[in-house]
């Protein structure tokens, strides 16, 4: 008798051992956990072996679990492979990526590159704003899908992936050291500015600002001359530039997500297709770092 394996099962199997979280795999999927939850245990039961036990630190793959693993993530690369090529083709319209200023030319340069030659009938529009304003922007419909950067925490979005958010200061500048400190941020909007005045405020830290006018170039020219100092995801920090340690006197900062973020209803074939590709791009990027 043949059986057959159900791509979704897998794919719901994949991201929860990506994961090790059923909370954090129906959050990534859109699905409830109750969802998740069943989708594994009907996996297991087609296969006739348990995929995952729980310990201390969460839930891990057992033995039947890591074998399936490295598979069934070769079944569904060679799915969207096909997929692609076969239904590639009738994917076109419109779709309205929103990216932080930071992470367009960084992070998702490559992405949209791969996006833009495997779907060419589907116009891109770019919007770059704060992560505020862009989800202000999907709430409202005026973008069909956004990567935002966040508190890590409880989110309605997809993690893609945790960043450092890091001092940032000219090499071998003086900025760092002076005070009140000058301080350069790209806009006032920006997700990470209450973070950084919060912890210079605990610190007592006096701080000024230098530039907050919603413009990446110009913040990394004030670094860059050492005017001010700023802050950004380590990933984002040109090679240039000093990710500044923590004997600087500056006070710590927390982690961010860059999460995924589409709206609950009505999301288009194309704008689906572009998240499957920052997803995988960023899934890729980690791998290699």
């Amino acid at each position: 008798m043949i059986r057959n394996l159900d791509t979704s099962l897998m794919r719901t199997f994949v991201t929860v051992a990506d994961k090790a979280s059923m909370t954090a795999a129906a959050n990534a999927l859109h699905l409830t956990q109750g969802a998740v939850s069943q989708q594994v245990k009907r996996l297991e039961e087609t296969l006739g072996c348990e995929l995952f036990e729980r310990d201390r630190r969460g839930l891990r793959l057992t033995h039947s679990g890591e074998r399936l693993f490295d598979k069934a993530r070769r079944l569904l690369s060679l799915n969207d492979e096909i997929w692609t090529e076969m239904v590639g083709s009738a994917v076109a319209g419109q779709v309205r990526l929103g990216v932080p200023y930071d992470l367009v030319g960084t992070l998702l340069a490559p992405v949209l590159k791969a996006y833009a030659e495997a779907y060419p009938q589907v116009e891109i529009s770019l919007v770059c704003a704060s992560s505020p304003e862009l989800a202000a922007a999907l709430a409202a419909g005026t973008i069909d899908l956004a990567v935002i950067e966040e508190r890590v925490g409880p989110t309605s979005g997809e993690c893609l992936a945790i960043e450092r958010l890091v001092w940032v200061g000219a090499r071998g500048g003086v900025a760092r050291a002076k005070r009140p400190l000058p301080v350069s941020i790209v806009a006032d909007t920006c997700a990470f500015r209450p973070v950084v005045l919060a912890a210079l405020k605990e610190h007592g830290l006096e701080w000024r600002s230098v530039f907050e006018n919603g413009n990446i170039d110009a913040t990394t020219a004030t670094v860059r001359s050492d005017l001010a100092v700023t802050t950004w995801l380590a990933s984002t920090v040109p090679a240039d530039l000093d990710i500044l340690p923590f004997d600087t006197g500056l006070p710590p900062l927390p982690n961010f997500a860059i999460n995924l973020h589409l709206p609950r209803h009505g999301v288009s074939t194309a704008a689906q297709e572009f998240a499957r590709h920052i997803r995988d791009g960023l899934a890729r990027r980690l791998q290699a770092a």
